[in-house]
């Protein structure tokens, strides 16, 4: 069996992670070691983060709604469920736009959740 020499590989391994880790303090974007140690808590971070942004702006548009809702003197649970019982399926994030971009819209939703 041929023996197989890695060097052309290695390097370009090598070459990706300090590629990636440009940037980071101190060694970690110097030496191989390091770098590839905070290269993949990076990745992980990072695979974490694109899960917690869709709870974070969840939340946000729900704070908004509330507000906008409360100012039609209505709370958050009440105007929801006043949607749904009215049969209006508008998602969270439409109805913050709402509240902040077109008030009397979002007022006209509000007296039909009373309804």
């Amino acid at each position: 069996m041929a023996r197989i020499k890695r060097a052309v590989n290695a390097q370009k391994k090598r070459r990706k992670i300090m590629k990636l880790a440009k940037g980071y303090w101190g060694a970690k974007s110097k030496q191989y070691r390091a770098a590839s140690e905070q290269v993949a808590r990076s990745l992980r971070y990072a695979f974490v983060g694109r899960k917690l942004r869709k709870r974070d702006f969840r939340s946000l548009w729900i704070t908004r709604i509330n507000a906008a809702a409360r100012l039609n003197g209505m709370s958050y649970s009440a105007f929801i469920n006043g949607l749904k019982k009215q049969n209006i399926t508008v998602n969270r994030k439409m109805l913050a736009e709402l509240a902040v971009k077109d008030a009397a819209a979002f007022a006209k939703l509000v007296e039909i959740a009373r309804g």
